[in-house]
């Protein structure tokens, strides 16, 4: 451990530590959401155990609290179809024994990914990677069982604003692309794609379909490339 801090260096170790607080903040969220939409405590905790995937677990509390299993278990799928590619892309960094590989993988997120790919060489990638995804890891745990025990406890977490720490969170990311013309164009197909669906299809599945609004950035690309 000590020599991943200090091939890290302070700069990218104090990063990485403010962004496993904010986790923690979501993960508290999720807690009290999750309870309040009445899955057992011990489910809320195991699914961020074993599944560890912040915006597939909201996305699983919501459609399974709107009565649609099949639809968080597709929803689910098409989130975290997006490892494949990031497994190839930190493939260099999970190389090792398969305990290792395995323990790995299971920290593969969006922030560990990127953490990593941001760094020059492999040593720093590698330490990028693992602290990112063990405090990550870590914090989320300790947020999610905070928030299950609040959860339990205020009944709805609406009254406190708990319920607006995850979309607020996704905002806050998803704000520097909509400077880019794509991004809006995306955001704002997917919006409407979801909006307009809500009217007529079951709970959860506007949401899948708002994943739609990526053939705007399709039909850019291939604007481009023609160009």
């Amino acid at each position: 451990m000590r020599t991943l801090f200090r091939t890290a260096g302070r700069r990218l170790v104090r990063d990485i530590l403010a962004l496993s607080v904010a986790a923690a903040f979501v993960g508290l969220s999720y807690g009290a959401i999750a309870v309040a939409s009445g899955v057992p405590p011990w489910a809320v905790i195991s699914m961020s155990l074993l599944v560890f995937a912040g915006g597939s677990q909201f996305l699983a509390v919501a459609l399974l609290a709107a009565g649609s299993p099949v639809a968080a278990v597709l929803g689910g799928l098409l989130l975290n179809a997006r490892h494949l590619p990031f497994g190839l892309a930190v493939a260099d960094v999970l190389a090792g024994s398969l305990p290792k590989r395995l323990i790995g993988a299971h920290l593969m997120i969006d922030e560990s990914v990127a953490f990593a790919m941001a760094q020059g060489d492999q040593a720093r990638r590698r330490a990028a990677y693992w602290l990112t995804g063990m405090s990550l890891f870590v914090l989320w745990q300790t947020g999610t069982v905070l928030g299950v025990v609040i959860g339990s406890a205020v009944g709805d977490p609406a009254q406190y604003g708990l319920d607006a720490a995850f979309p607020a969170a996704l905002l806050a990311l998803i704000l520097p692309s909509l400077r880019e013309a794509v991004g809006l164009q995306v955001a704002v197909l997917g919006s409407a794609i979801a909006v307009v669906t809500t009217f007529f299809l079951p709970a959860g599945l506007p949401i899948l379909l708002s994943l739609l609004g990526l053939a705007a950035a399709w039909r850019r690309k291939r604007a481009e490339v023609r160009a």
